[in-house]
């Protein structure tokens, strides 16, 4: 069992046949979630490319997630949660901060991404837009949007199977000022482990 850090990301390598169950420990922490195909990092699991082959907002068990090369990368096996799982919003970075308010520097996933992969000696062409693993975003018949918290519990756990050589990266999402994360605003570190 690996460690996410609170506010931290990590990445791994990951063959293809080979699955990573991503584990929301504490029960109410966003986990963005990246895959980028080994060797070839300009290719990877792209969001709009999913909903459009899907085509649905949020994949489930069963369904695979689609590069911008419209291959099959991953496939989600498993999911023990409810499967509120978000598509649509872009990683968060300085600049969105900004726009909420905050005129420090504030931890980011779009940072936490390119930190991983350079632990891995990696830099991504790109922050693409992330699965966010126990994002609760609903959406209205009228098109609109909310942040509302998320509906996971403790141990809830997603796993994908690698359909190719990849490389998977995690985020435990920083935000702490819209609701995502619980009402509480407190971040916490998630797990994932390599399943062969």
């Amino acid at each position: 069992m690996e460690t996410i850090p609170a506010r931290r990301g990590k990445a791994t390598y990951l063959k293809q046949g080979q699955s990573i169950r991503i584990i929301n420990t504490h029960g109410a922490q966003v986990v963005d979630t990246w895959a980028f195909t080994a060797g070839m990092l300009t290719e990877f699991m792209s969001m709009e490319h999913t909903r459009a082959t899907l085509t649905k907002m949020r994949p489930q068990v069963g369904d695979g997630l689609y590069t911008n090369r419209r291959r099959k990368i991953l496939t989600m096996t498993e999911d023990s949660s409810r499967g509120d799982h978000d598509t649509l919003m872009a990683a968060c970075d300085s600049e969105r901060y900004i726009l909420l308010g905050v005129t420090e520097y504030h931890d980011n996933c779009t940072d936490n991404l390119f930190a991983a992969m350079q632990a891995l000696g990696l830099v991504p062409p790109e922050c693409p837009s992330p699965l966010n693993l126990f994002m609760n975003i609903p959406w209205t018949p009228g098109g609109g949007l909310s942040f509302d918290p998320p509906t996971t519990k403790p141990g809830d756990f997603v796993t994908l199977r690698a359909e190719l050589d990849c490389v998977v990266a995690m985020s435990a999402c920083p935000q702490d000022i819209l609701p995502i994360n619980g009402k509480a605003g407190r971040t916490t570190e998630a797990h994932y482990q390599i399943i062969a």
